[in-house]
């Protein structure tokens, strides 16, 4: 396994075959010689790296969804809210590998805070006691600093996080990805894979336009042999915050993550309402949990945590990495 190739013909023989740089499918492909020479086949001594790095991190989730504007870094907020919050002595961090979106650092009310390193790596900031992040917003000169760069960078930078954030004992670490299944998204699982990733949770809002992108989405993790932990269908519901009326703002024509789930055969782990005070709690790097919490999608995300932790208890992380194609 290894961090090639980038551009695979469609009939890609795989770095594992024999015909590996030489089938008629390989001409003209960019990483033709590398194959050919043997050197993709070779194991990314990163995955040991990494597998090592994370040996105290007991459950290691990633968010995802293959559209965008889903609220998935809402999600991944909430969850790590909501896990932190139930027990002091239990840590959770959250990696922000959305390399060109980072959005944790003010959703999480910590931006302009500094990473610092130490002989034991990258030190992540510090949310609460118990709740920790690293970004690459922490990295920048400016929030308005554009990462302008390609995908082998990216890469480079989500290995980087891997393998260098020193995040101590953890209980969940939550990584949380950009929308596609492209370049981060299998770096992410690649690596991930080979130190017990426990699964994925995957998010969408009912409309067919997202869910389209969604289904992708889920089969991406099929095919990469990625359990996925559940959908947490966003946005379900409009709450009123003055009458508490509930509305329809995205319509589920086509049945919604509830008929997603039952036709793909996984599992829908809840819903949660659109709620502007959630919105301005994000915009402020506020707590939603600590503001409101008896509100209608505090309520939803217990629920939706609830089965999260406990399919985590019960199934161990999987240790996969030999079955994850070149990213």
């Amino acid at each position: 396994m290894s961090s090639i190739p980038e551009n695979a013909p469609q009939h890609c023989p795989g770095t594992q075959s024999e015909d590996a740089g030489k089938a008629s499918a390989c001409a003209g492909c960019p990483n033709q010689n590398i194959c050919a020479s043997g050197e993709a086949s070779r194991p990314d001594p990163a995955i040991e790296l990494i597998k090592n790095r994370l040996s105290n991190v007991k459950h290691k989730i990633l968010i995802l969804s293959g559209k965008g504007g889903v609220g998935k870094s809402t999600v991944t907020s909430l969850l790590g809210h909501g896990l932190a919050a139930r027990n002091a002595n239990m840590n959770v961090g959250i990696l922000d590998a959305d390399i060109c979106g980072p959005s944790q650092p003010r959703v999480l009310g910590v931006r302009g805070e500094q990473v610092h390193n130490s002989g034991s790596g990258w030190s992540p900031v510090y949310v609460t006691d118990n709740l920790s992040l690293m970004s690459i917003g922490f990295l920048l000169g400016s929030p308005d600093d554009a990462v302008i760069w390609r995908g082998p960078k990216k890469n480079g930078m989500i290995k980087q996080f891997l393998s260098e954030v020193d995040w101590g004992q953890l209980d969940y670490l939550l990584v949380d990805t950009p929308p596609g299944t492209s370049d981060e998204h299998l770096s992410a699982v690649q690596y991930l894979l080979g130190a017990g990733l426990s699964g994925a949770v995957v998010v969408t809002t009912p409309q067919e336009v997202a869910l389209l992108d969604v289904r992708k989405e889920i089969q991406f993790c099929n095919k990469l042999h990625l359990t996925v932990l559940g959908v947490v269908e966003n946005m379900s519901l409009f709450v009123c915050p003055n009458c508490k009326t509930r509305s329809e703002i995205f319509p589920a024509t086509t049945g919604g993550a509830s008929q997603m789930c039952s036709d793909l055969d996984v599992p829908l782990l809840g819903s949660l309402p659109l709620d502007p005070l959630l919105a301005r709690c994000c915009d402020d790097g506020r707590d939603f949990l600590q503001e409101l919490p008896n509100s209608p999608a505090v309520l939803a995300l217990n629920d939706i945590l609830d089965k999260i932790v406990a399919i985590c208890e019960k199934n161990p992380g999987s240790d996969n990495a030999s079955s994850v194609p070149s990213a």
